[in-house]
């Protein structure tokens, strides 16, 4: 597992990425110095993002919820002092795991375990939705491209649904491409 670090302050990046090593994570990437945390997710494709912040400001979620808009990837976030507003910003920006932690640095393995299992759960159930969206959005455009045909054609419903079959499976195409191509056809007739 490729573990990008991202912490300024040196000796607490070195007592993490120590940890991990003897955690058994033996792909430990940093961020360079001047380096935007986007720039380098996209550079370095890494499975987990551990971002150590000893004063957070809002400013700094900005580069978290850039990756979580274009590259998705769980983020574990340790801060040194409770603020639960901040808290609920760091998630809404894309934090997968927030970590208060005082002067002793936690195991981070488990940590970083429960995130990236978090993460995945999160995106299947964000993917799932995404393809219940569509296929909605879809038999939303067949049952228009039907209402059409039944006043075109002059034909029950289970005509129409046999017509747009039919033509899908004759040309190749699915049967809500030829379902777009009725509600268009109608569309430049009443122009």
């Amino acid at each position: 597992m490729k573990v990008l670090l991202v912490d300024d302050n040196q000796p607490r990046a070195d007592a993490v990425e120590s940890q991990l090593l003897a955690g058994g994570l033996s792909e430990i990437l940093r961020l360079s110095p001047g380096q935007r945390l986007a720039d380098a997710v996209e550079d370095l494709s890494p499975d987990v993002v551990i971002v150590d912040m000893a004063r957070p400001d809002r400013d700094s979620l900005d580069g978290i919820r850039e990756v979580n808009r274009l590259r998705p990837r769980p983020v574990v976030m340790f801060v040194d002092h409770d603020d639960t507003t901040f808290m609920e910003e760091a998630i809404d920006a894309g934090v997968s795991s927030y970590n208060l932690v005082g002067s002793a640095i936690p195991d981070v393995k488990p940590i970083v375990q429960t995130a990236l299992a978090i993460f995945r759960r999160y995106q299947k159930v964000a993917d799932d939705l995404s393809r219940a969206e569509s296929q909605l959005q879809e038999r939303v455009i067949i049952q228009k491209a039907k209402a059409i045909l039944i006043q075109s054609r002059r034909i029950a419903e289970p005509q129409a649904h046999k017509w747009l079959r039919q033509n899908a499976m004759n040309s190749g195409k699915r049967m809500v491409e030829i379902a777009q191509d009725v509600i268009a056809a109608e569309g430049r007739k009443g122009r």
